[in-house]
Order: structure tokens, then C-alpha cells, then sequence
């Protein structure tokens, strides 16, 4: 008598190493209605700002309305992706999704009380983008369950601080585009529909002050909680991390001591930015996607 065939073993059963979480048909719905809802939201918003150009009389709060409810949708998206019985999953596309997530629901809570919600005309979409990276190419990087509580408040307010700043870089985008128009005067277009620049200056420190908190804070507790921040495979995302802390420490200063403003504000913001999204996001793209081939 035969003896019965062993069932084919699927990939992401091999263990947690090599754990590929497999969206259902539900979860890959819910990821499209998110997309869909952060793209129409984009619009409206993008609509409104070219309102000269069009007949349309968009309410403001549909805009808003609407990207809560991404929000809502990509928060149930996470939930199954980041959280693994091994523990949670922060690899690259799904951090990238996270950090997303926190700046669309800190931009859409703002624009309740702020006139802010211009910043998701780019923001948004990539947002969605986000979304359909995390749900294309899977990837996997365990963060230990066991950690002590002091790494998961650095990795929590790091992300925080990452998602400031990245707003801040897409209201410095704006302002640089509004100072343009304004010193060639043509401040036609979607820039009559942005905030007057002194408004939009305010709103731009605003975020870079909070964002330098929480970044120093994430830098003060990876010092007292890593053993090591400048070991082999964290000393370029140290280092990163500190310049964007003194490029940002340094406007802040150039602000309040000598009221740097304008060109000058967007070009050390920019800095600072892109010295950050290398620190977190090309370290990860090193390690995860270079150095073990997205597994």
C-alpha cells in the first residue's frame, strides 16, 4: 500500500526567518478602498486649489471626510501586516506604509483646525502608493517581541519624528513654489488658493519644532537603550541621524537668533530631510533588500 503523499510545504511556512504574510482576497479589498479613498481625496483637495480653473464647488471637509476614512481602511491593512505571531513586522515596505499611515492621520487632524490639508496633494498619493508597495513585494523584519520597552519608544517616536519631518519637506516643496510666484509676481493659479507665506512659514516651524523633539528624543533613548549606536550595522544611521539633527538644530537657531526665513529656511529643511530618509529608510533599503535579498 502507498504510503500518503506529504502535503507540498507553502512558502511561508519555512519559518519565522523566511514568514511572507499572505494578504486574502478581504485585505487586498480593503487595500484598494484605502487607495481609492486617499487618491479621491487627493483630488478634491488638488481641485480646490485649481478651483479658477474649474466649475466645481468641492466642500472643503470632503476632502478631509475622506481621507479619514483611507486612514481608517489602512489602519485595518496594518493591523494584519505589522502583527505576526513572531512578533512585529517592520520590514522596509511595511514601515513605509506605517509611517504613511501617521502622517495622513496627522495631516488630516490638523486640517480640522489648520489650513493645511494643500500638503495632501502630494502627500496622499503617496500614501496609496504605499499601500500598494505593501501589498506587491512583502516583506519581512521581525522586530523581537522581547525587546525591552525603552527600543520600542525609540522606534516609535524615531517613526514619529520621521513622519514630521516629512510633512515639513512637502509644506517647504509649497513655500518654495509660493515664493517663487510671489518674487516673479505671478501669484496666479493654485498659489492665490495657499495660506498668505507668512501662514505658511508659521505652519512649516511649527512641524520642524515639534519633529526636532521627537527626534532628539529618539536619538536620546537609542543612546541610552542600544548597546552600541555606532556598531557596524547602525553607525551610518547614527551618523545620518546626527547631521540631520544638527542641520535642523541649526535652522532652528539661524531662526530665533537672526530670523532666517524663506529660500534660506526650505533649503536647510530639505537638507535635514533628506539626511533623515537616508538614516531610516536607506539603512533599511541596505540591510533588508541589498544584504539578505528582501527575505
Amino acid at each position: 500500500m502507498r504510503a500518503a503523499k506529504k502535503p507540498a510545504k507553502l512558502p511561508f511556512q519555512k519559518g519565522p526567518n523566511y514568514a511572507i504574510i499572505a494578504l486574502n482576497m478581504n485585505d487586498t479589498l480593503i487595500t484598494i478602498l484605502a487607495t481609492l479613498c486617499y487618491l479621491t481625496s487627493g483630488l478634491i483637495i488638488g481641485l480646490r486649489l485649481f478651483k479658477n480653473h474649474f466649475e466645481l464647488r468641492l466642500p472643503r471637509q470632503s476632502g478631509i471626510a475622506l481621507g479619514l476614512i483611507g486612514v481608517a481602511l489602512h489602519s485595518l491593512v496594518l493591523y494584519q501586516t505589522l502583527f505576526t505571531e513572531s512578533g512585529l513586522n517592520l520590514g522596509i515596505f511595511n514601515a513605509a506604509s506605517l509611517a504613511a499611515w501617521i502622517i495622513v492621520l496627522t495631516l488630516m487632524l490638523s486640517a480640522i483646525s489648520k489650513p493645511v490639508e494643500n500638503l495632501g496633494i502630494v502627500l496622499l498619493p503617496l500614501a496609496a502608493i504605499a499601500l500598494i508597495t505593501e501589498l506587491a513585494f512583502p516583506t519581512t523584519y521581525i522586530f523581537d517581541p522581547s525587546a525591552p520597552w525603552g527600543l520600542r519608544i525609540h522606534a516609535i517616536v524615531s517613526l514619529l519624528a520621521y513622519s514630521l519631518f516629512a510633512m515639513a519637506a512637502v509644506q517647504a516643496t509649497l513655500l518654495a513654489i509660493q515664493d517663487q510666484h510671489l518674487h516673479n509676481r505671478h501669484p496666479g493659479g493654485f498659489v492665490r488658493a495657499l495660506p498668505p507665506l507668512q501662514t505658511m512659514e508659521a505652519l512649516l516651524f511649527e512641524m520642524i519644532i515639534i519633529g526636532f523633539v521627537l527626534l532628539s528624543m529618539g536619538l536620546l533613548s537609542g543612546f541610552m537603550f542600544l548597546e552600541n549606536m555606532f556598531n557596524q550595522h547602525l553607525a551610518h544611521k547614527t551618523v545620518l541621524s546626527i547631521a540631520s539633527w544638527l542641520v535642523f538644530s541649526t535652522l532652528l537657531w539661524g531662526r530665533f537668533q537672526f530670523g532666517w526665513r524663506g529660500r534660506t529656511a526650505i533649503k536647510w529643511t530639505m537638507a535635514g530631510f533628506i539626511a533623515l530618509m537616508l538614516a531610516y529608510f536607506g539603512s533599511k533599503a541596505v540591510v533588508e533588500l541589498v544584504l539578505t535579498g528582501g527575505s
